[in-house]
């Protein structure tokens, strides 16, 4: 999931959800009138649909969009009208808004680390068995992509749209010409590998630390593969030890090993992807099958492949996780306002674009992998997605709670902190300690209050 906030934001919310009368689960009816068929007769309506902007692929997004408003059109008579969000802070300034006001978007694009907030909120929609049968069903998804849908199986507010594990991509050439004959598992490999590979205007490892998603998921996998859960009960644990290791061993890449292009203290992720396609790093971390448009059209076409990223923790030679944990469990969920009164519209669009064909095409132009199980059984065969799938087999669940949010913002902000001091060539750790001490600190009172609530 792509999430930032600003302190606090999450809590907020929630609140002010809490505080409206009306909400809560169960969808009624609205949004056109429903015939014997399940047909849903919009005519004259607007869907308000809220999705974040693919800013790797703006042109085909406009395209997507179109396409599928003229088959929505076609098909219930009504009209999508599109908003997007930049980042995620727009993202969550919508949902807050939106919540306080009972009015705004009808169907809302989620991460789906950010699906335990929206679910804590109170203000979208807890799925009925008839909720589900107005999508197509529950059992035309992946089982795994339902892992954070909601708290339990009976209790789900998101809708799957697209998985989007994580993994690594690597230079097949690059890798070989420094005499390295399989990719990395454990990080204290990966930064051997990355020194070999470092030369002149080539470095071992592209990454963004600028990138407004990416960083606080380094430090998660990291910390679970050391057998630091970052939540255990109603206790945050992010002044852990291992928390502190991890955040030494990535910014390390940087600033004792230079793996890294110094460069990259600026990028977010769509510069590590474009410095990886020009042939200039041996492994892109943190990416997922979103970059296989890109890097089929660059000049590593053929030369690179993907590989789970390591899954042994700093200093450690085994996992100590109860999971491999080889990524988030990540990707989109859909969710309904529970506001909206056109919900019958609503479910219409999410059966529309989940469909088996939709979800192909969607695969097809941004490569992230379906959540339609028959589509995603169409493209078992193929062998540049088995490293993805794999990953997808070997995710881990964010902790489901309403305060993740905020759990999640404090791990990223530790590293936006720290970006001058990156920029400088060293981090100070006594600075790291104090930033750390105070994401545990805003991370602990938003649990307290969530598990309160």
């Amino acid at each position: 999931m792509r999430f930032k906030s600003t302190t606090g934001l999450a809590a907020i919310v929630t609140a002010a959800a809490l505080a409206l009368t009306g909400c809560g689960s169960g969808s009624g009816n609205g949004g056109g009138s429903t015939s014997s068929d399940g047909k849903v007769d919009g005519t004259g309506k607007t869907l308000n649909v809220l999705v974040g902007v693919l800013s790797q692929y703006p042109e085909q997004q406009k395209q997507w969009q179109s396409d599928i408003a003229a088959k929505f059109k076609a098909e219930t008579g009504a009209d999508v009208k599109f908003e997007t969000f930049a980042s995620a802070n727009d993202e969550l300034t919508r949902i807050q808004t939106s919540v306080v006001s009972g009015q705004g978007p009808d169907v809302y694009g989620l991460g789906t680390t950010f699906t335990p907030t929206a679910y804590a909120t109170k203000a979208f929609v807890t799925l009925s068995d008839d909720d589900w049968k107005k999508v197509g069903g529950k059992d035309r998804f992946n089982p795994a992509a339902l892992g954070i849908s909601g708290p339990d199986k009976d209790h789900q507010a998101g809708i799957p749209f697209v998985s989007r594990p994580f993994v690594m991509a690597y230079n097949k050439d690059l890798l070989a010409a420094a005499g390295i004959d399989k990719p990395a598992t454990s990080w204290d490999e990966l930064a051997a590998q990355a020194k070999k590979m470092t030369n002149g205007d080539t470095y071992g490892i592209a990454t963004g630390y600028k990138d407004n998603f990416d960083p606080w998921k380094f430090i998660w996998a990291m910390s679970v593969q050391a057998g630091n859960p970052l939540v255990d009960g109603n206790k945050l644990k992010m002044d852990d030890p291992t928390v502190k290791k991890a955040y030494q061993t990535y910014f390390g890449w940087l600033t004792n090993d230079k793996v890294v292009d110094p460069a990259a203290v600026g990028w977010s992720n769509s510069n590590a992807v474009a410095a990886f396609a020009s042939g200039k790093a041996g492994y892109l971390m943190m990416t997922t099958s979103s970059s296989i448009p890109t890097l089929d059209k660059s000049a590593i076409a053929g030369k690179y492949e993907y590989t789970l990223m390591p899954t042994i923790a700093p200093g450690e030679t085994k996992s100590k996780s109860d999971g491999d944990a080889a990524s988030i469990l990540s990707g989109d969920n859909l969710v309904v306002a529970d506001y909206s009164k056109q919900k019958d519209l609503a479910f219409a669009y999410i059966k529309l674009i989940t469909s088996k064909e939709e979800q192909l095409n969607y695969q097809k132009t941004f490569g992230d992998l379906p959540a339609n199980g028959d589509a995603l059984k169409e493209l078992a065969g193929n062998a540049k997605l088995k490293p993805i799938t794999d990953a997808a087999a070997k995710s881990k669940a964010t902790p489901f709670t309403g305060a993740w949010g905020d759990i999640q913002l404090g791990l990223l902000n530790v590293t936006v902190q720290s970006v001058p001091d990156l920029a400088a060539g060293k981090v100070d750790e006594a600075a790291l300690d104090s930033r750390i001490k105070d994401a545990q600190n805003k991370g602990q009172a938003s649990l307290d209050r969530a598990s309160k609530g």
